[in-house]
């Protein structure tokens, strides 16, 4: 059964990066050339290209340290009784992190997609007559749906197959059988905890995946918009924020990878994957610099878009595969002492990335 899960989350992954690249590959506004270009809204006094430039280079390591710190602190603080996974602790700090999550999603990445779609840069017709972001992240959240319940579907089936499971299926009546019916009924039920232990298992994973998908949506964006401003009034806030941003959002990914249980070589895959996209995103955003127009309408559009799409996968997998999935779990259900201190968990992380909205 456990060889299964490797080859189907190897499956899922190769899905999901094929399915990025193409919609990345199918929006070549982003580099634009236009000279269609809005005017900023900022003060010219604040443009600086040398200065920017230094401040750029401070953001990349800053934030690749925060990153790794952020997503590496629930791995190694597994080693620590208090934060193992099935303890009260653990929930708490997880709770906190979904909570982040959440608050990304609608705080930080939505508004900027409604304002950046809606902005005077753009035509009326479509773009000021139809409300895109909200539609792009209704179907970014209910294709998450689709690929979360189609995968754990495939497997569940997969696992039916299993010629133990057979076995199981054929014990005869208590009274022909006697004594081997019990053994037959122990099988079953051993068989029937395997399947579940690795239906969750194999959720855990999906969720991992997924989320991390939708977390270097964003961070690639915010990374581009940073790499390409010269605006150091702006920088020097984003630094800031962002670091905190980052440590706060791999704390929250970090715990997900914790629970897939994933081999050392392949957490340490996610999270230098995750820790590398914003400062990857910065020192693109100032490659491109001289093509990358912020406010050309193709710019807008394109990452309008993106970030609509990464809002409704972030809301989907906050709200359902983290918070739903823990506060209707058993251990939650028992206590109710233990739910109230999630939920303030749960709002002091939001709150805090409220806060952090105001800088970015």
């Amino acid at each position: 059964m456990r060889k299964m899960m490797p080859k189907a989350n190897a499956t899922f992954s190769s899905t999901i990066t094929i399915f990025l690249l193409l919609a990345i590959s199918h929006f070549p506004g982003a580099l634009s050339q236009s000279d269609e270009e809005c005017t900023p809204d900022y003060d010219n006094t604040c443009t600086d290209k040398n200065r920017a430039f230094n401040l750029k280079l401070i953001a990349v390591f800053t934030i690749l340290i925060t990153s790794l710190i952020g997503v590496c602190l629930p791995l190694f603080a597994r080693s620590v009784s208090a934060f193992q996974p099935e303890r009260s602790l653990f929930l708490i700090v997880k709770s906190f992190a979904s909570g982040i999550i959440l608050a990304t999603g609608f705080i930080h990445v939505l508004p900027d997609s409604f304002e950046m779609l809606s902005s005077h840069c753009l035509n009326d017709n479509p773009w000021h007559k139809f409300p895109f972001t909200g539609f792009v992240a209704l179907i970014s959240a209910v294709f998450t749906l689709m690929v979360d319940s189609i995968t754990t579907s495939l497997f569940s089936k997969s696992g039916r197959r299993d010629p133990c499971a057979d076995v199981a299926s054929a014990e005869s009546p208590d009274e022909e059988m006697g004594p081997a019916s019990h053994y037959g009924h122990g099988l079953h039920h051993s068989n029937g905890k395997e399947l579940s232990s690795n239906l969750q298992l194999l959720r855990y994973r999906v969720i991992a995946i997924v989320l991390e998908l939708g977390i270097v949506v964003h961070s690639i964006v915010i990374g581009l918009s940073v790499g390409a401003t010269n605006n150091t009034c702006t920088i020097k806030g984003l630094i800031a924020a962002l670091c905190f941003h980052q440590m706060f959002e791999g704390m929250g990914l970090g715990g997900c990878i914790l629970q897939a249980e994933y081999g050392w070589a392949k957490k340490a895959l996610m999270a230098f994957f995750f820790s590398v996209t914003t400062p990857f995103g910065v020192v693109l955003g100032m490659a491109l610099s001289k093509t990358y127009k912020e406010n050309s309408p193709d710019s807008l559009i394109t990452v309008g878009l993106l970030n609509a799409s990464s809002s409704g996968l972030l809301i989907y997998m906050a709200l359902v595969d983290l918070l739903a999935a823990d506060f209707m779990g058993q251990k939650m259900q028992r206590s109710i002492k233990l739910q109230l201190k999630s939920y303030a968990a749960v709002l002091l992380g939001a709150g805090g990335m409220a806060v952090l909205a105001k800088w970015t």
